[in-house]
């Protein structure tokens, strides 16, 4: 049986779900950079890319990128689109590695980044042209609370795109599954330190919805048509919901 993803937390603790995120992600910031890309064989920047490229044919003025970390997606939409970017995300650590990041780039007159909760998001409704969150979701502590927030601060008829991890189904489905499980998290033991934050995320993956069940999910929110396109053979998944 699938476990309730809001069950599935960093560190098992008395925490919150959303104070264990925060932890996590402070705790691994200097590292997140590095692993993300070698773990993922830099096949993330081809992800982030195809999201901006869909995107990009809305012609975005302001986008608000959520749970930005470091500020990958936030750079490649600026790049790729031209726009105006706010970045926000929980954890204070990976912000302060992203606009090290944005100022080399010379990107801070673009790209904005402050802290806030993605549940409770401080900004005025109707507000963006476009609305980002890559890897992100399945970090929320109330997947429907924060959905509806993300759809609440874009405009009418404009969208938000959403990249996540998805299940690999079919015959390649249980050689990705040991990878995962086994070889993914023992290599971000060894570079982050963190014991749990690479087990969190196989285990936060095989919980979290996806396909016609995050559709579902994000129809149920209040958007008025949601397409999804597969990559990497269902590794991940990006979702273009519109409101």
């Amino acid at each position: 049986m699938t476990k309730d993803i809001t069950k599935v937390t960093p560190y098992n603790s008395e925490a919150t779900k959303k104070s264990q995120v925060e932890d996590m992600f402070d705790n691994i910031a200097p590292k997140y950079d590095l692993l993300n890309h070698v773990l993922s064989m830099k096949i993330d920047v081809l992800w982030r890319n195809k999201l901006v490229r869909w995107m990009k044919i809305d012609n975005p003025q302001e986008v608000l990128d959520v749970a930005t970390g470091t500020g990958d997606l936030a750079i490649t939409i600026e790049k790729g689109t031209g726009s105006k970017v706010v970045g926000l995300d929980l954890s204070q650590q990976m912000l302060n590695v992203g606009v090290i990041k944005i100022k080399k780039l010379k990107l801070d007159g673009k790209i904005s980044m402050q802290k806030g909760d993605a549940e409770n998001l401080p900004f005025e409704d109707n507000r963006f042209d476009a609305v980002s969150v890559a890897f992100g979701v399945r970090n929320f502590e109330n997947l429907t609370k924060g959905l509806a927030e993300l759809r609440r601060v874009v405009k009418d008829n404009k969208s938000v795109y959403i990249l996540e991890f998805s299940k690999v189904e079919g015959f390649m489905g249980p050689f990705y599954m040991f990878y995962f499980k086994n070889i993914l998290p023992a290599i971000g033991r060894l570079v982050s330190k963190d014991n749990r934050a690479y087990t969190y995320l196989p285990d936060s993956v095989n919980a979290f919805p996806f396909g016609e069940k995050m559709k579902q999910i994000l129809l149920d929110t209040g958007f008025k048509k949601v397409e999804y396109k597969k990559l990497s053979l269902g590794i991940a998944t990006i979702y273009k919901a519109t409101k």
